[in-house]
C-alpha cells in the first residue's frame, strides 16, 4: 500500500538521521572516556582508537533500540500534527492497523540488535578484555615512561627514568627501588641502557649507587658501582585467568548456568526484547497535545528509555544475587511491558474512557422546603 510504504520511507530517514546523532555523541563519550582510562594506565595509549571501536560495538544493540523509538515516536507524532491520521482514521482503519507496516520496517533492525546482543557483544567484550590483560602484563622496560614512577608487574619494583633516547633503549638518571624477601633496594645511576645477555634483558646502569636494607634490622648498607646489571622481567605470554561473564559466548553461558551466567543471558535477552516493546510502546504513545510543546513527546521517549533501561540493568543484577529467578524477571518486566503498551494502544484504538453513569434528571430528590 502506497500509505504503508511512505511511512517506512520516512521511518528509514528519521532512523538513519538519529542513528548518525547518537553514534556520534557516544563516540565522542567513549574517546574522552578511554582517554582517560589511558592516562591512568588501564589501556595503551596507542590502543585507543581500537578500544573505542570495541565499546561503540559493545553498544550498539541500546543505540539501535533508541533511534527506532525515536523514529517510530516522531513519525507518527509529526503525521499527528500535520492531520494525516486524520486521513488514516476517515479510512476506517485505527492505530492497530499501524502494527505491521511498522514491524515491517523494523525487522531488520530488530534482528541486527539480537545478532549483536548475543554474538558481537561478547567478542566485542572479549577484545577489551584481552588488550587490557596484555597491556597490564607488559614487561618493565614496556613500563618505562620518561618523568613517571612506573611499578613492575609483579608489584616489586618501581623504575623512574628522566628522559630517554628513542629507539635505542637508553636513558639518563635512572632511579629502581626495589622491596623483595624483606629487604629494600634503592638504586640510582647517571645513565642507562639494556642489553640482551643470554636470551634475557638486563638493565645496566652506569656511574650510580645501590642502597640496601634489611627489614627489622638497623644497618644500611651503600655501594658505589661503576657498572651494574639488573635483569628486567619480561612481557607474561599468559592467558586471561578471569574471563567476565560478559565476554563469554550465549553458548557457554547456557551450558553453565550459574548466577552470573544467567543474569548476562537475561541482559542480553532483554536488549532485544525491549527493542520489539519499544516500537509498540512509540505506536501507543505517538500523538499531539496543544497545551504542551513539540518535544514533550521526545522527552518522554528518552524517560521511558532511561527507565526501561535501569530496570533491565536492576533486574540483572537481581538475578547475579539470587533475588529472582531469570524466567521470571523476562516476564515480569517485559511481558509486562508489552501488555501495558498493548492495553494503551487498545484504548487509543477504541476510545475507551473511565466514566460514571450519570443519575437521570427526574430522579432527582427535592430539596425540603419549610
Amino acid at each position: 500500500m502506497l500509505f504503508h510504504s511512505s511511512i517506512r520511507k520516512e521511518l528509514a530517514r528519521s532512523f538513519g538521521a538519529t542513528l548518525v546523532v547518537l553514534v556520534t555523541v557516544v563516540m565522542t563519550m567513549t574517546l574522552i572516556r578511554t582517554l582517560g582510562e589511558a592516562g591512568r594506565g588501564v589501556f595503551n595509549p596507542a590502543d585507543v582508537m581500537i578500544i573505542m571501536g570495541y565499546t561503540v560495538l559493545s553498544d550498539m544493540p541500546t543505540i539501535l533500540s533508541m533511534c527506532l523509538f525515536i523514529a517510530v515516536l516522531s513519525v507518527l507524532t509529526r503525521m499527528f500534527r500535520d492531520s494525516e491520521m486524520v486521513i488514516w482514521f476517515g479510512s476506517g482503519r485505527g492505530l492497530t492497523s499501524l502494527i505491521k507496516p511498522l514491524f515491517h520496517f523494523a525487522w531488520p533492525i530488530l534482528l541486527v540488535i539480537a545478532a549483536l546482543a548475543f554474538l558481537i557483544l561478547p567478542w566485542a567484550y572479549g577484545r577489551i578484555e584481552d588488550m587490557r590483560d596484555r597491556y597490564e602484563k607488559r614487561g618493565d622496560i614496556a613500563r618505562i615512561q620518561p618523568g613517571q614512577f612506573q611499578e613492575s608487574a609483579n608489584g616489586e619494583r618501581v623504575f623512574f627514568i628522566e628522559k630517554d633516547s628513542s629507539g635505542k633503549l637508553a636513558g639518563s638518571n635512572v632511579f629502581i627501588a626495589t622491596h623483595k624477601d624483606n629487604k629494600e633496594t634503592i638504586t640510582s645511576s647517571r645513565s642507562g641502557h639494556v642489553e640482551l645477555v643470554n636470551g634475557e634483558k638486563f638493565l645496566i646502569l652506569e656511574n650510580g649507587q645501590r642502597l640496601e636494607k634489611t627489614a627489622g634490622k638497623p644497618d644500611l648498607t651503600v655501594a658505589v658501582f661503576k657498572t651494574y646489571g639488573a635483569q628486567v622481567d619480561a612481557d607474561d605470554q599468559s592467558a586471561r585467568s578471569f574471563i567476565p561473564s560478559a565476554a563469554k559466548s550465549t553458548l557457554e553461558l547456557v551450558g553453565s548456568p550459574t548466577q552470573s551466567h544467567l543474569a548476562e543471558l537475561s541482559w542480553r535477552a532483554g536488549l532485544a526484547l525491549a527493542a520489539i516493546n519499544f516500537v509498540v510502546i512509540g505506536l501507543a504513545a505517538a500523538g499531539v497535545n496543544p497545551r504542551v510543546g513539540r518535544t514533550a513527546n521526545l522527552g518522554f521517549a528518552f524517560m521511558a528509555f532511561i527507565v526501561y533501561f535501569n530496570l533491565l540493568v536492576l533486574g540483572k543484577s537481581w538475578v547475579e544475587t539470587g533475588q529472582v529467578h531469570v524466567g521470571v524477571f523476562l516476564l515480569v518486566l517485559h511481558g509486562g511491558a508489552l501488555a501495558l503498551a498493548l492495553l494503551w494502544l487498545a484504548k487509543r484504538n477504541n476510545n475507551w474512557t473511565l466514566w460514571r453513569p450519570r443519575r437521570p434528571a427526574g430522579d432527582a430528590t427535592p430539596k425540603a422546603t419549610a
